[in-house]
């Protein structure tokens, strides 16, 4: 054996582990990459694995980073944005209020069939030249100190293998291999619980209704093309459509409010939604004969005690950390860390020390995930208040397409040298955000909740649908400061409406830390909330 010296091994050739090995093989086209994978491929079409969502970042990865634009645009499914309907124990759904875009933004997103994707992903990677192994069951990792290479000893078509690799990244999963072996666990006090489903046919939320003026309030009138969301009081139900022709349905509770035990089969699902979404409920009831697959995951957020070493091992996706599918960050997190990862390895492949970056990397991606679990804990209960939570999907799209998106699509994840000339900006909007979430959670608890049968329409905010475009420029240093203290900015102003509206409607709300943050701002008067919250 060579000792491994340009070699990778990554445990795992799911969405994560596929994913970077491709980025790997596009920057450095020399290194010897070997991906283990527990299934045999090709996988299963459609009940396969949830994830299917994408949003901008993961898009962006996967159609202009890794090159997929061509797959994603002939075998996938572009996705109609994100739809939310308040119809909490309601029937007719056309007559609650619909938040969501009548045309697509311009920044794209996908619907994606994970097993066709991840069929792809692996004959696309062997193709490239990594070394895919399915149907590798991995026994043990032994990481090398110093610069020892790390072994790797697998079982392959009944015989015993060993590989000895410079570097080793966990992508496993849940499973977590080095996670256990480690004892990075760690827990993160968002307790919540997931069921889900696929049904081969298609839940077309279009002909839940016979009124001709719902209908096409979208251009086109194709609302099952988004990822339609069902709102109520501490849960939200998902539907989102598959290239095979299938649609994936999901469940998912805050556990206090919804405990598992009421959902944990598919007849246990069922009667829920006859009692939460009734109109779904009896759409699923004609299609029940299609069922592909039922699954359930309690307790499914987690974080991690670390993910990148300077002992050159690090973590990638859900062997990782995992948010919540709200929003659906599985995929822009794996964008993220993959790309840190990759510039790691470089890094060290080219004789530069890369401990101090590690450190950083992993600040930075842990400053991320900090980030976005403000959206989630302890927000559920507002997820069913027709007033209050379209304004926080706003904001929160606001800080995403705003702060964290730049960074990706302007590719400055990995320059310190302007991170750190924004830290200021940076950590204000982290902290914003924050203060912000409290606040709007307060917000909820005076809201009169009242349900109007209206469409805001997010394309019709000039300034919303422009953020989004933004992505797609392409801005050099100045332009790229110039834009995050742009939108810093922006988000301050956006935040002073917001206050000033939630004061209308109850005057005894608390300032929560909002008022000391926004104190000496200027904020801008320009109009950025729609007129009406419901």
């Amino acid at each position: 054996m060579d000792g491994g010296a340009a070699r990778l091994a990554i445990v795992g050739g799911g969405l994560a582990g596929l994913t970077l090995a491709i980025q790997l093989r596009r920057a450095l086209p020399d290194l010897d990459i070997h991906v283990f994978e527990r299934r045999r491929h090709p996988v299963p079409e459609a009940a396969y694995k949830v994830g299917e969502s994408t949003v901008e970042i993961g898009a962006n990865y996967f159609d202009t980073v890794l090159g997929l634009a061509e797959h994603l645009a002939t075998r996938q499914l572009k996705k109609f944005g994100f739809r939310f309907f308040f119809s909490d124990r309601r029937v007719d759904v056309d007559a609650t209020l619909e938040l969501g875009a009548s045309r697509y933004l311009a920044a794209p997103a996908y619907q994606l069939d994970r097993g066709i994707f991840e069929n792809y992903l692996a004959e696309h990677a062997r193709s490239l030249g990594v070394r895919f192994v399915d149907g590798a069951v991995v026994r043990a990792v032994e990481l090398g100190p110093d610069a020892v290479p790390h072994v790797v000893r697998y079982e392959c078509g009944g015989q015993q293998c060993e590989l000895q690799a410079r570097w080793i990244v966990d992508a496993s999963g849940r499973a977590g291999l080095l996670k256990r072996k480690l004892g990075l666990a760690q827990a993160n006090a968002h307790d919540v619980n997931a069921v889900w489903f696929r049904i081969g046919a298609r839940v077309d939320i279009d002909e839940w209704s016979t009124s001709s003026a719902w209908r096409t309030r979208c251009t086109p009138p194709n609302r099952w093309l988004s990822t339609n969301h069902l709102c109520g009081e501490g849960y939200w139900v998902w539907l989102i459509p598959l290239s095979s022709g299938s649609h994936s349905v999901g469940i998912v509770c805050d556990a206090k409010l919804h405990p598992l035990e009421g959902m944990n089969s598919f007849e246990k699902a069922l009667e829920w939604l006859y009692v939460y979404q009734p109109r779904l409920a009896i759409d699923i009831e004609g299609k029940r004969e299609r069922l592909q697959d039922f699954a359930f995951l309690r307790d499914f957020s987690y974080g991690c005690k670390q993910v990148f070493s300077a002992d050159r091992w690090a973590l990638t996706g859900e062997a990782g950390l995992f948010l919540d599918p709200f929003y659906s960050p599985g995929s822009d997190f794996i964008a993220i860390s993959n790309t840190y990862i990759t510039d790691l390895i470089k890094r060290d492949l080219g004789g530069e020390p890369f401990a101090g970056r590690a450190h950083l990397y992993q600040q930075l991606y842990f400053s991320f995930y900090e980030s976005a679990l403000a959206l989630y804990q302890d927000q559920y209960a507002m997820f069913g208040d027709p007033e209050v939570f379209p304004t926080k999907v706003i904001w929160d799209y606001t800080y995403y397409w705003g702060i964290l998106c730049q960074l990706f699509f302007q590719r400055r994840l990995t320059d310190v040298a302007n991170i750190s000339r924004l830290s200021n900006e940076l950590n204000r909007c982290k902290a914003l955000n924050v203060a912000m979430q409290a606040f709007m959670r307060e917000w909820s608890r005076k809201s009169a909740k009242r349900n109007a049968s209206v469409m805001l329409d997010q394309a019709a905010l000039p300034w919303f649908s422009e953020l989004n475009r933004s992505l797609l420029d392409r801005l050099d240093d100045e332009g790229f400061r110039v834009r995050i203290r742009q939108n810093a900015a922006l988000l301050e102003s956006l935040a002073a409406q917001i206050v000033a509206r939630a004061r209308q409607q109850a005057p005894a709300l608390g300032a929560n830390g909002i008022d000391s943050l926004l104190a000496n701002c200027r904020v801008d008067k320009t109009p950025l909330l729609f007129a009406s919250a419901a």
